[in-house]
């Protein structure tokens, strides 16, 4: 049930390090024994392929990886061979076909038997070349991730405590198995190539019916295409790994080892995961050899050409203070632990989040508990085991903001605790300050601290009163850390918001599920016209692309309810939202990439949001998929600049951009 939640749901029912030992236990049980049961984790990797993607079985199973923590074991394991040493990533496997030079198929790992066809998604990868100089086919595995540094992006961007992603794997596997590529696009997702598959020419052979067999079955029926069998003409994974970036692949981080070099390298490994912006949650060891590496065959679970390694978790002892409870604007109330300081890793940590009431439960915890805390891949907080497991009661029965009634609710078969008092001051603050933030409104120097001296003092209590912070002068000047000037700039800041884009002012509401492309979405879907998208029902919201049922539900919940209402047709008489419908013609399909200073925007991100605008793409870094970089500074010898020279991509001034729009 555990591993179900994690995998498939992004849920946690117990910690990753109970889920670790409990795997380790049943893994020496099967051993003991020598009975494996057929629905045993250590048995079927991956997740159930249980979504309305088209499903694809694999011509070769796709199998797990032995695993060690222990460093010596590795160099014994080399046994005099050279090995690639390269980092574990931590996200969702991928299998790539590229058929003449174009990515023809993507298929997840799924159970490591049959997994899901995301093509259209894999297509909008940040970093993945849609075209390629070879023209044959060529089948790889990749690892698709979002870095930590998108993945704090999103989040910051979701006031909601319960609705914020736990981590970016979960966010990851969400994102590659959607419906949608638009939601894929917009959470970033890059894919790191780890392996090549096969490489083979293509040949036609025009009239022959026989050319593949049912769609489930690895192949597929309606081609001519034969594949010869003939060798990719590689020794070694490090000639297929440099071969494959002439390709316009990013291919995972590796060094090439040997026995005398390998705890070296490990280390050197672990120094850098602290820094790494890319999810990991240790190292593969793969013999360099691919002819010895595949003699060696395989398990009835492992490939025996590769190992993977897991971080010894650095685990100190320390004591429970008190579990920090977080209440959010819809009333979930998030446990954090709060231990006496230990160093970890090389910091000092305090705090570890503890997610959910069934995690607190299961746990056992109390106040003055002997506990024993991580860090999970080396990064995140976690308590490990509980050593004392005094279970006193250390739920709260009343909200700790408001002091409201608490109860414990069941979702999706984990314990969350919730307020029940609708008027609680933390479900105010967090909305006020979900409806001032960058993305909304964007009132600036609205802190929660600030907005919450304004609740109190009585001078805001629905949205509108923001903008009429002119009659509460006296009383405002008079708070703690205020005074005239910072008053002024109150008002500037409220004043300035006053016009504001349609899709930002939806999207402050705090509509449930509702974020800033939706709202976009549906905002152009009505052409703007506020009193028909408010007056919307499931099904006309449903006809939009990218919107679906839930989203839809939320959505006319929220303007059934007449007191929500009320506060937007109040807003409305202190506010003038501004409609501009988003053009695709333009830029439709065109990726850029900015870089350098710009001149005639006041800075990149508005020329972003100006190409955006228009219906193209911005992306961070130069791929095969980049259509355009634009850099001022055309003949400089910046790494973006070479790169887009050796990928041929095209190199344009500002001038040429709005030349190119017709906007010179």
């Amino acid at each position: 049930m555990a591993a179900r939640a994690y995998e498939q749901e992004d849920r946690e029912l117990i910690s990753n390090f109970e889920y670790d030992r409990l795997y380790d236990k049943l893994l020496e049980i099967e051993k003991q024994t020598g009975i494996v049961l057929a629905d045993s984790p250590t048995h079927r990797p991956g997740y159930e392929v249980l979504s309305d993607l088209e499903k694809y079985r694999h011509e070769t199973p796709m199998l797990s990886l032995d695993k060690t923590k222990d460093r010596e074991a590795l160099r014994s394991w080399l046994n005099g061979q050279e090995a690639l040493l390269s980092w574990k990533m931590d996200g969702l496997t991928v299998v790539l076909n590229y058929r003449e030079g174009e990515l023809y198929r993507a298929v997840t790992r799924g159970n490591g038997e049959v997994g899901e066809v995301v093509t259209n998604n894999a297509k909008v990868f940040q970093n993945l070349p849609a075209r390629i100089p070879y023209q044959g086919e060529l089948v790889l595995r990749g690892e698709a991730v979002i870095r930590y540094s998108d993945f704090e992006k999103i989040n910051e961007k979701i006031e909601d405590a319960e609705a914020k992603y736990k981590n970016p794997r979960n966010l990851c596997s969400g994102a590659v198995r959607q419906l949608n590529n638009r939601i894929t696009a917009e959470r970033k997702v890059n894919c790191f190539i780890f392996s090549m598959i096969s490489m083979r020419e293509l040949t036609v052979n025009a009239g022959d019916s026989t050319a593949g067999t049912n769609e489930t079955t690895g192949s597929d029926a309606d081609t001519a295409i034969r594949m010869s069998e003939a060798s990719d003409g590689f020794q070694t994974r490090k000639e297929q790994m440099e071969w494959l970036k002439t390709q316009g692949f990013d291919v995972v981080e590796y060094e090439l080892v040997t026995e005398d070099t390998i705890l070296a390298a490990v280390e050197g490994f672990a120094g850098k995961v602290a820094g790494n912006d890319l999810p990991s949650d240790g190292l593969v060891l793969t013999l360099n050899d691919i002819a010895y590496g595949r003699a060696l065959g395989r398990t009835s679970k492992f490939p025996r050409d590769a190992i993977a390694f897991k971080w010894a978790d650095e685990i100190r002892e320390t004591t429970l203070l008190e579990i920090e409870w977080s209440a959010s604007r819809t009333g979930l109330i998030n446990p954090v632990a709060i231990f006496e300081p230990v160093e970890l890793e090389g910091t000092t940590v305090s705090r570890a989040s503890v997610h959910n009431v069934s995690i607190v439960e299961s746990l056992e915890l109390g106040i003055g508990d002997t506990i024993t805390v991580y860090k999970a891949n080396m990064i995140i907080p976690q308590i490990a085991e509980n050593l004392t497991r005094s279970n006193k009661r250390i739920i709260p029965a009343e909200c700790p903001v408001c002091g409201g009634t608490t109860t414990i609710k069941q979702d999706n078969n984990v314990k969350v605790l919730f307020c029940t008092n609708p008027d609680c001051q933390a479900k105010k603050v967090k909305a006020f300050a979900h409806f001032v933030g960058r993305d909304a409104m964007n009132i600036e120097g609205l802190s929660e601290a600030t907005i919450e001296k304004l609740i109190a003092a009585g001078c805001i209590r629905e949205f509108a009163d923001l903008f009429r912070l002119s009659a509460h002068r006296e009383t405002i000047t008079a708070m703690e850390g205020f005074g005239e000037k910072s008053y002024e700039k109150l008002l500037a800041a409220a004043e300035k918001a006053k016009s504001v884009p349609l899709a930002r002012l939806i999207y402050s509401l705090g509509i449930a599920n509702v974020g800033l492309s939706n709202a976009k979405l549906i905002c152009n879907a009505f052409d703007g016209n506020l009193e028909r998208m408010r007056n919307a029902s499931v099904e006309d919201l449903t006809q939009i692309e990218g919107i679906g049922a839930v989203i839809a539900e939320e959505w006319c919940r929220f303007f059934a309810d007449e007191k929500q209402t009320a506060q937007l047709d109040e807003l409305l008489t202190v506010v003038e939202p501004v409609f501009e419908k988003t053009s695709g013609a333009a830029l439709s399909g065109k990726t850029f990439v900015i870089t350098g200073s710009v001149e005639r925007f006041a800075n990149r991100n508005e020329l972003k949001a100006y190409i955006e605008q228009r219906g193209g793409k911005v992306s961070g870094s130069v791929s095969a998929k980049t259509d355009y970089l634009i850099n001022n500074d055309a003949q400089s010898n910046s790494t973006k600049n070479k790169t887009a020279k050796s990928l041929g991509v095209a190199i344009i001034t500002e001038q040429e951009f709005l030349a190119m729009v017709g906007e010179s």
